[in-house]
C-alpha cells in the first residue's frame, strides 16, 4: 500500500471505552478505585498521540449513567478526579490558542445535568473557552449512556414536532442524528480490559465502525497499541453493508 493510500485509510474518528481502571489497581494490590488516577494520566497522553497521528477527533466513554450507583468511597474519589482534570484542562496551552489551528475543542455528552454543580460549571467553562478552536475535537462521554442518548434524542425530535417546528415528513435517520449528544460516528472503536461488549456506548453511531478489544487495562494503554490498532483498521474493508 502507497503512503496517499495508507493516508487515504486513517481514521478520522476513533472512540474508546476506557476500561480496566480497578482491574490494574487490584493487580498493584491498591484499593480499586485508585486505579482511576492512572486512568486520568493516560487520557492527556491519548490526547497527544491522536494530536501526532492525525486524527481529527477522539471520543472517550469516561462515566456512565450507570456509575453513578458505585460506592460512595470511590464516587467521591472519581469526582474529585474530575474536577483535578477539568481544572488542568482549562488551563491547559492548547485550550488557551482560542481559535487557533491547533488549539483543541471539547465537548462533554451525556446527561451532564446529573454531576455536581461545581463540576457542570467546569464542563460549561471549557466547552465556551474552546468553541472556537480549529484543531482535535475531544468528546468526554460523561453521564452517558446509548440508550439513554437515543431517547433524550427522541424527546427532543418530539417536542419540536409537537410544537411545529419539524413536521413528522421530515423525520429521518439524517434528521434524528442532529438530536443526539453527538451526530459524528466514529470510524472504530476501541475496548480496553478485556471485556467484548459496547455496554452501551455510541449505541446509534456504532452501526458500521471498526471494533477492536484489548486486553490490556487502561492505564496499560499505549501509543504503540494506538498505532497498532490503526494500522490494523488500514488493512480491513469497509462495506457499510454494500
Amino acid at each position: 500500500m502507497s503512503d496517499n493510500n495508507a493516508k487515504a485509510r486513517n481514521p478520522e474518528h476513533i472512540a474508546i471505552i476506557l476500561d480496566g481502571n480497578r482491574r490494574f489497581a487490584k493487580k498493584l494490590m491498591l484499593k480499586p478505585w485508585m486505579g482511576h488516577q492512572w486512568g486520568k494520566e493516560k487520557v492527556g497522553k491519548l490526547i497527544e498521540w491522536c494530536i501526532e497521528l492525525g486524527i481529527k477527533e477522539v471520543t472517550m466513554y469516561a462515566f456512565s449513567v450507570e456509575n453513578f450507583n458505585r460506592p460512595k468511597e470511590e464516587f467521591d474519589f472519581i469526582m474529585n478526579l474530575f474536577r483535578e482534570a477539568c481544572e488542568q484542562l482549562k488551563n491547559d496551552e492548547k485550550l488557551q490558542e482560542k481559535g487557533k489551528k491547533l488549539g483543541i475543542k471539547v465537548r462533554f455528552l451525556g446527561r451532564t445535568g446529573m454531576f455536581p454543580e461545581d463540576i457542570q460549571k467546569f464542563m460549561h467553562e471549557i466547552m465556551e473557552k474552546s468553541a472556537d478552536n480549529k484543531g482535535i475535537l475531544v468528546n468526554f462521554c460523561m453521564a452517558y449512556g446509548g440508550r439513554q442518548e437515543i431517547a433524550d434524542a427522541a424527546k427532543r425530535m418530539a417536542a419540536d414536532v409537537q410544537s411545529g417546528k419539524l413536521s413528522a415528513a421530515e423525520v429521518n435517520d439524517d434528521t434524528f442524528k442532529k438530536y443526539l449528544y453527538m451526530p459524528e460516528d466514529p470510524d472504530l472503536i476501541i475496548r480496553t480490559g478485556g471485556e467484548k461488549r459496547l455496554s452501551g456506548f455510541l449505541l446509534y453511531q456504532s452501526s458500521y465502525s471498526e471494533l477492536f478489544f484489548l486486553e490490556k487495562t487502561w492505564p496499560e494503554f499505549e501509543k504503540e497499541d494506538l498505532i497498532s490498532v490503526i494500522e490494523e483498521f488500514r488493512q480491513r474493508e469497509r462495506r457499510f453493508g454494500k
